[in-house]
């Protein structure tokens, strides 16, 4: 096989409609806007206007407040940890993405305290929760701050 063998499957794309190009096409004259009217003018006015009405998206009430530059850490507990890498291993966040945990590590990675931990391991993240690090060191393993 060559590029230039290379087609779409019959059927599966479909020509450009050509509109206003004389009468013959079909879409000449008006091309497809009808007759006069507002939505045959240029300038006239998008799905979302209401007629002067008041339009929905502002008169639905507000509520609340949303923090456009909150930094969002991925979150894994210790429990999961424990379940997931042996005993004496360095976790970090390439660590936990390779081991399929997290999908993503967002502005980085934040352990947290759920579970119980028996394993030793050194966890190098970008947070910690006071009870997560507390149970890191208890079981001899250190919590570095990356």
């Amino acid at each position: 096989m060559r590029i230039h063998d290379l087609a779409p499957v019959p059927g599966s794309t479909k020509a450009r409609k050509r509109v206003g190009r004389g009468h013959g096409s079909g879409q000449g004259k008006t091309a497809g806007y009808g007759h006069k009217g507002q939505k045959a003018r240029s300038g006239a006015k998008g799905a979302a206007f209401e007629g002067g009405q008041m339009p929905l998206a502002r008169r639905v009430p507000k509520r609340g407040f949303h923090n456009i530059f909150r930094t969002e850490y991925a979150i894994i507990n210790i429990a999961t940890l424990e379940s997931n890498f042996d005993a004496g291993a360095v976790i970090d966040a390439e660590a936990i993405v390779a081991a399929g945990l997290l999908k993503k590590t967002l502005a980085g990675v934040k352990i947290l305290g759920d579970g119980s931990l028996t394993k030793q391991f050194t966890v190098k993240a970008s947070k910690f929760s006071a009870s997560a690090k507390a149970a890191i060191e208890a079981a001899g393993g250190t919590a570095e701050v990356v």
